[in-house]
């Protein structure tokens, strides 16, 4: 392999759940840009048709698939893998980015809530792993990225159902590098900071919490969804190909921050 080609993604397929906004989206851009054909998964179809549309422009030369589906619902799972075995797209990617949250105190929770994000957050990256697997393990040569969250690795007042459901997905991703390394399936993690989306903005835009978050980042803003896309493409490369089982932090030095 010449050294520009492990670091392409030319004749892969990569699924992106997750895809229309913020950090899906982006992910799925970066993977285009380096090569891959790129099967985009969201739940507001006309979204999704709107935002491919866009990648579609900018990358002509490439392949966009989509596909409209509550990825929280098992049916909706069985349905994706049916349309991407029809695809025939050599699948050697998946991005499992699907996510939510409700913020309250432990104690404001309904059952309800709990098993929503439970259902979103890990059951789905968990099942679409299984699902995916035969047409991975099939490209003999593949890589699976989990967007968890630095609420995984430490208290950073987002609700504990979302930080245990990223715990969770961390360890998901420990345990099938092990166990599916020998089918050729590369598995690992990225665990963001505070990243300049949709879903944080109501937080960002009270300024007194947005000045004691940037207390807690070294780096001093909040990042871009363009730089946790560049840690997962990375992951999904050829040139990443002896690294797995890791969980890659994008935080801005917020982990390593101790006074």
């Amino acid at each position: 392999m010449t050294t520009a080609s492990r670091w392409r993604l030319d004749g892969h397929g990569a699924l992106v759940t997750g895809a229309s906004k913020g950090i899906g989206y982006a992910c799925a851009r970066e993977l285009l840009g380096l090569g891959a054909d790129v099967l985009m998964v969201a739940r507001d179809e006309a979204h999704l048709e709107q935002v491919s549309a866009e990648l579609a422009d900018e990358f002509p030369d490439g392949r966009i698939e989509t596909f409209a589906g509550d990825l929280s619902q098992h049916e909706q799972r069985l349905e994706l893998f049916d349309w991407v075995a029809d695809l025939d797209a050599n699948l050697s990617v998946l991005v499992n980015n699907v996510g939510t949250n409700v913020r309250k105190p432990t104690l404001d929770y309904t059952e309800a809530e709990v098993r929503f994000l439970i259902d979103t957050n890990l059951v789905s990256a968990f099942e679409i792993c299984r699902l995916a697997h035969p047409l991975l393990a099939e490209h003999g040569s593949a890589a699976i990225v989990n967007v968890g969250s630095v609420s995984g690795l430490a208290h950073v007042r987002t609700g504990s159902p979302y930080g245990m459901t990223k715990a969770a997905l961390h360890q998901l991703t420990r345990n099938l590098a092990c166990e599916w390394a020998q089918d050729g399936i590369r598995v690992n993690a990225v665990a963001p900071w505070y990243i300049r989306t949709q879903r944080s903005e109501p937080a960002l835009a009270d300024p007194e919490y947005l000045e004691e978050v940037l207390d807690r980042t070294p780096m001093r803003r909040i990042g871009e969804p363009e730089e946790v896309a560049a840690a997962v493409a990375f992951l999904c490369l050829p040139a990443a190909s002896y690294v797995t089982g890791e969980c890659i932090a994008v935080d801005g030095g917020f982990l390593r921050y101790a006074f």
